[in-house]
């Protein structure tokens, strides 16, 4: 035991290092997605690359081969990067605007549908085209390729979304919806595929495939409109606590909770973790749990995809290296075009269109999960599970730029949408003479709604927007220079200026005090800065 834990830290030391420095490298000096650096990262330190390396006094490579030969990583690990993922779709789904996730619901549901149909016969459709030995596209062989073009991993498009602060756009939320969708048509048709290739006495359980559908839709919906109804009941109880720490950690909780819950019924784990989030998202503590978890997001998440580097094994790569290729393209296309037209159909524009057709292609664990499965039921050979890892590998280096290349521009929603804050939004602006002037009564006025229990989060470092919240009094305090603006609705406006005022007032009333202080002094003023520097040569 004490070995395997040894073995274990000195691999996240590793890939801790490796993920964080290439991350950046990839960031900062080649202008490319963070996550790219975090995959390579893995590669590198592979199984398959360094990582047959012995280290001196350990007596074995630091990430050998797995035994069963499907996840070339040890189940610690592993166990580590799926809770890594618990955690990126648990904020991820935090950072979604409920509000506008239920508007395009409906059309994340068609994406999906429509996505997981034309890419499960584009891949099915290039295995009978050009395989030799696959003459129908009912060959289990077909029937597995066209599963595993349908596979989502929402992981890579959930971080570029939330660095970009698209999470909560129309693609944002339409992407999240339909690789939700995605991933639960996707046990289903895992199920039926399994059941074709098991097939004996010339008949399917179909029984036993209606069973899995009913506990994939059933948990995924009940779970969604449970969580939905009863998060503001949960925060309303963990307020009496009086301390944000007890109610990120019972939140956390919570999802991994309906991510093991997610697991049992068949669902990925990750689903059980957004839906949590997302349930979650409405309340006025959102952003402060998000907060509290950012730590742990990142140290782990970059692990996670360094993880899913592990994976890629270059030598099965050789053995099916021409297919490979021409069924990434093809795995590619289907998403695109499945995706991109029901999207062009329903409201968006091209740049939309491509921006949701390139969210849904990158593959992750859930490829590797299918593929998985049919290689242990001996139903797709080696050379077809490198085409899997080939796939996963080709669609998570082309989906990150193009993503962020599609979300350069403007709207990608043809349809006129109303601001967040509604009809009734308001503005109230104040103009300072000097910018440290309104860096301090920026600060004046978080801590004053701190005061009033509002709960204050900062949208970015590198910002000075502020996100304010209580039940549902939802205000935004923007300063750009001198200028500070505070928007909310119109039934919040007077809560607003009233508090500004008393800012004001209590402002006025220390400078007129300091003033009077100064001019106390001998010969009526200079009081203060003289006590200041007689001080320094006493």
């Amino acid at each position: 035991m004490s070995h395997a834990m040894t073995v274990l830290v000195l691999q996240l030391a590793v890939l801790t290092l490796l993920a964080t420095l290439m991350g950046h490298i990839f960031q900062k000096r080649l202008h490319l997605p963070r996550v790219l650096g975090e995959l390579s990262a893995g590669m590198l330190a592979g199984p398959f690359l360094l990582g047959r390396l012995v280290l001196p006094g350990l007596h074995q490579p630091l990430f050998p081969f797995a035994d069963a030969g499907v996840l070339p990583v040890s189940v610690e690990l592993y166990g580590i990067a799926v809770v890594a993922s618990i955690i990126l779709l648990f904020l991820a789904g935090l950072e979604t605007d409920l509000p506008t996730f239920m508007r395009f619901a409906g059309v994340g549901g068609t994406v999906g549908i429509v996505g997981v149909t034309v890419s499960f016969l584009f891949g099915a459709g290039s295995a009978v085209l050009f395989l030799p030995s696959v003459q129908t596209i009912m060959d289990p062989r077909a029937l597995f390729l066209g599963t595993l073009s349908t596979a989502t991993s929402v992981g890579i498009t959930a971080r570029i979304l939330s660095e970009r602060k698209k999470m909560s756009s129309p693609e944002g939320v339409t992407i999240l919806a339909a690789a939700v969708l995605d991933d639960v048509i996707g046990i289903v048709l895992l199920a039926v595929v399994v059941a074709l290739a098991r097939v004996q006495n010339g008949g399917v359980d179909w029984s036993r495939v209606g069973l899995v559908a009913a506990k994939a839709f059933g948990f995924w919906i009940a779970a969604t409109v449970i969580g939905i109804l009863v998060a503001p009941l949960l925060v309303r109880g963990l307020k009496r606590m009086q301390s944000l720490e007890v109610i990120a950690g019972v939140a956390f909780a919570l999802a991994l909770l309906l991510a093991g819950l997610a697991e049992t019924v068949g669902l990925a784990m990750i689903i059980g973790a957004y839906v949590m989030g997302l349930s979650l998202s409405p309340t006025d503590v959102a952003d402060q749990i998000r907060e509290r978890l950012h730590g742990l997001y990142a140290f782990l998440v970059p692990v996670f995809f360094a993880v899913m580097g592990l994976m890629v094994d270059f030598a099965a790569l050789r053995g099916a290296l021409v297919f490979g290729l021409i069924f990434s393209v093809v795995a590619i296309a289907g998403k695109v075009i499945g995706c991109g037209l029901p999207a062009l159909a329903l409201g968006f524009n091209l740049r939309g269109a491509l921006r949701i057709g390139a969210g849904m292609l990158p593959r992750g664990e859930v490829t590797l999960i299918v593929a998985g499965i049919g290689l242990s039921s001996g139903v797709i050979g080696p050379d077809l599970f490198g085409v899997a890892v080939m796939t996963l590998l080709v669609s998570s280096i082309v989906a990150p730029p193009v993503l962020i290349a599609s979300f350069n521009g403007g709207s990608g929603y043809r349809r006129a949408e109303k601001s967040a804050a509604g009809p009734a939004a308001r503005q109230v602006q104040l103009t300072l003479p000097s910018l440290n002037a309104a860096d301090f009564l920026r600060g004046r006025i978080v801590e004053a709604f701190r005061s009033e229990g509002f709960y204050v989060s900062r949208v970015d470092m590198n910002s000075r927007i502020y996100r304010i919240r209580q039940d549902d009094v939802h205000i935004t305090l923007d300063q750009r220079g001198t200028v500070i603006s505070l928007n909310t609705d119109g039934k919040n406006e007077q809560l607003v200026r009233l508090i500004l005022l008393e800012e004001l007032v209590e402002l006025r009333d220390l400078i007129a005090g300091l003033q009077k202080m100064d001019e106390s002094g001998p010969g009526g003023g200079g009081r203060l800065g003289d006590d200041l520097v007689g001080g320094l040569f006493d």
